[in-house]
């Protein structure tokens, strides 16, 4: 097989929306550049879908709808298991588009294409398992049956960050379901959601069951689709302050919704906790997709005892990390998304750097193209640094120190989102205390990395609702109906 170019991997994903099983040209013909964040340098134009766009893609979500929850569980879930294996064997195709237009290294690229294509896999299984019950009234006289039905049309907002993950993640529960789909990608990362459509449209997916538009007028283009009476369903993945504006606009219809928002997440090191292994759990969850993720470690918080020796290692491994173009060999950080989220994050590291943080590594924008920042490790960091409350969307690592347990769960605790924390132990009744303490949808023990497609993902607070993945996941696709039938 021949190895994968850039040439061949932008060749292979489509650049038109796909509507009704057709690839097409926005209504008005526009296009916008998808950009490569380590040049600044446009790779592709890629078709910028209007409102009636929206409309078209919604309509044919609409008329597939029935006919596809009618079909019957065993097809959908071989569309998916053959689509999971053809995500597999072009493994390498999708982690270029990823690093292309994302900008993590290849190696993270090829990572999410294994996470990416287990949630099609594990909802290939769960399409066959789809239970309702029968059960005799307490008063003898009827039958009480529940079934599981499909949602309906199902409107999902996906990110950049995750561009196949948060895709298959939500793709996968709706076909497994029986419901139709229609997919916004986010406007920096199209082009994986553009070759993922191709490739389910390649293993027999119906017409009209997916469909992907493209905007750079998201809100313009989603506000109708989500104010539509026909469609029953809204998820999204992004930012808090996105996520409110779509749940108001969800209330109209009264929409099924998930939403997984933002995160800020504690990293919480206690003093028996095995030091080497923490510092590992630590470069997991804080430079996976180069700390672009929601799930990545904010905040460090660190018994006083170690926190020295525990802030030494970590920027003794953060140093020694190779910042670079994803596509070249040898490399571990690639750019951040946008030239405005590489702003944010120095804005960050600065404010705490005037209040008094030191810098152990990193700190300073480097020179050159591209929109790269330099992993850091900030210690002495003041209670009031904004680096200590606000999502950190990059590789910077900020650490505080506490002196008990009650201290290190108030931490960790406050802050207005409840997505992940992490939590390192050796100590099985503190993990038992502490876990159930946290007021987070996920808790890591001893582990930098918590996602997984058979568990639930998901948060609590201002980090949304609805859970994603594991045995839950496909229920945020079903209605129950009730029949009680009388002998």
């Amino acid at each position: 097989m021949a190895a994968v170019t850039q040439k061949s991997a932008l060749e292979y994903a489509p650049t038109q929306l796909h509507i009704g099983g057709k690839w097409r040209d926005a209504g008005d013909g526009a296009t916008f550049a998808v950009t490569d964040p380590a040049t600044g340098k446009t790779l592709v134009e890629v078709a910028d879908a209007t409102v009636a766009d929206g409309k078209a893609a919604l309509d044919a979500a609409v008329a597939a709808q029935a006919e596809w929850a009618a079909t019957e569980p065993r097809v959908r879930s071989e569309i998916l298991r053959s689509a999971f294996e053809l995500i597999t064997e072009r493994a390498d195709t999708f982690a270029m588009l990823m690093t292309l237009e994302m900008g993590k290294p290849l190696a993270e690229s090829r990572g999410e294409v294994t996470y990416g294509g287990e949630f099609f896999r594990w909802f290939a299984e769960e399409a066959v398992r789809i239970h309702g019950r029968y059960a005799v009234a307490p008063s003898g006289g009827t039958r009480l049956m529940t079934m599981k039905q499909p949602v309906g049309p199902v409107f999902a907002v996906t990110p950049w960050n995750f561009p196949l993950a948060m895709g298959t993640r939500k793709i996968g529960p709706a076909i497994a379901a029986g419901c139709t789909t229609v997919v916004k990608p986010a406007h920096e990362t199209p082009l994986t959601m553009l070759a993922l459509a191709r490739l389910l449209e390649e293993v027999g997916l119906p017409a009209g069951v997916l469909n992907v538009v493209p905007t750079s007028s998201s809100g313009e283009m989603s506000e109708p689709i989500i104010r539509d009476p026909r469609l029953r369903k809204l998820t999204f993945t992004g930012s808090t302050p996105v996520g409110k504006r779509l749940v108001e606009q969800s209330s109209e219809q009264l929409l099924r919704t998930s939403m997984e928002l933002g995160g800020n997440a504690p990293f919480v090191v206690f003093e028996d906790a095995d030091l080497e292994r923490a510092v590992e759990g630590a470069m997991l969850a804080k430079m996976r997709n180069i700390g672009e993720a929601c799930t990545a470690a904010n905040r460090f918080i660190v018994h006083e005892s170690v926190a020295s020796d525990f802030a030494a290692a970590l920027a003794d491994r953060m140093g020694a990390l190779t910042m670079g173009k994803g596509t070249t060999k040898g490399v571990d950080v690639g750019p951040l998304i946008t030239e405005k989220a590489r702003a944010g994050v120095a804005e960050l590291v600065d404010d705490a750097l005037s209040q008094g943080a030191r810098a152990l590594v990193g700190g300073e924008v480097p020179a050159g193209k591209g929109w790269f920042y330099p992993p850091t490790v900030l210690t002495d960091v003041p209670a009031s640094a904004r680096v200590l409350t606000e999502e950190v969307f990059g590789p910077v690592a900020p650490i505080t120190t506490f002196s008990t347990e009650e201290e290190a769960v108030r931490l960790a605790n406050s802050t207005e989102y409840g997505l992940v924390a992490y939590v390192f132990t050796q100590d099985t009744s503190r993990t038992i205390r502490v876990a159930e303490a946290l007021e987070f949808g996920m808790v890591g023990i001893n582990q930098g990395i918590v996602s997984n497609p058979s568990a639930p993902f998901g948060g609590v607070k201002h980090s949304g609702f609805g859970r994603e993945g594991g045995f839950e996941g496909i229920e945020e696709y079903l209605e129950t109906k009730y029949v009680g039938l009388a002998l």
